[in-house]
């Protein structure tokens, strides 16, 4: 997930860019929640099945990096992340500068203290058909995404999310898992555009503080409503 601001290149900056970029952003968010699960030896689909009946918090490190269509890397991210069913999480960049994106399940609010800036969305709209509606639902796991198996790749074993409408603001995510345990994701956007996430530290069902999952806006920020 790229959280840096518009000038860093983390969302594009105008129209419908911007509202794609979002909506990217939130899938790599919200699939950077996959804990650790007792499945070793099953494939890639039945640990998201799996997590998806079983976890219903998270916690974790996350370090990301992201290349641009022509192939140019762009700064490398470090930070941890939280999440809750239903439809809450943290996910906050320390490194190399500050970011914070947090979902309370109503609303998405993302904090740049660079720019003293909140951006307001609301939680259903922001998430859309991204893979957060997969991982944070109850029903199917094909009402949204065609779930397809792919070839084990640096030892790890891979599914593949493809959201069905149109709209998603991103083409695929690539999800990576080995000895039970989620490794990477890796998002392509509908700029040519990929995040490689790394996860580390990965704790199921912790007990996570409610206040993780409030947001005020601090003094002297200006807010943002996009809704």
């Amino acid at each position: 997930m790229q959280c840096d601001p518009a000038r860093r290149g983390l969302r594009p900056a105008r129209g419908a860019r911007r509202s794609s970029g979002w909506r990217a952003v939130c899938a790599a968010a919200l699939l950077a929640c996959l804990p650790g699960l007792a499945l070793a030896a099953a494939d890639a689909r039945a640990q998201l099945q799996s997590f998806v009946d079983r976890v219903q918090a998270a916690t974790g490190q996350f370090s990301q990096e992201r290349t641009d269509a022509k192939g140019a890397a762009q700064k490398p991210q470090s930070g941890a992340f939280a999440f809750q069913r239903p439809g809450k999480f943290r996910w906050e960049v320390r490194a190399p500068y500050e970011q914070l994106i947090v979902s309370d399940g109503r609303h998405v609010y993302q904090y740049d203290p660079d720019l003293e800036q909140v951006t307001e969305r609301n939680a259903n709209q922001a998430v859309g058909a991204s893979p957060a509606a997969l991982l944070f639902g109850s029903g199917s796991l094909g009402d949204a995404f065609d779930l397809q198996s792919r070839p084990d790749r640096d030892g790890l074993q891979w599914l593949r999310a493809v959201p069905k409408t149109p709209d998603a603001g991103f083409v695929h995510a690539d999800i990576a898992f080995s000895d039970g345990l989620p490794r990477r994701l890796e998002l392509l956007d509908a700029f040519g555009q990929v995040s490689r996430i790394v996860f580390t530290g990965l704790k199921a069902n912790p007990d996570i503080p409610a206040g993780q999952f409030r947001f005020a806006v601090p003094q002297g920020a200006d807010l943002v409503k996009m809704d």
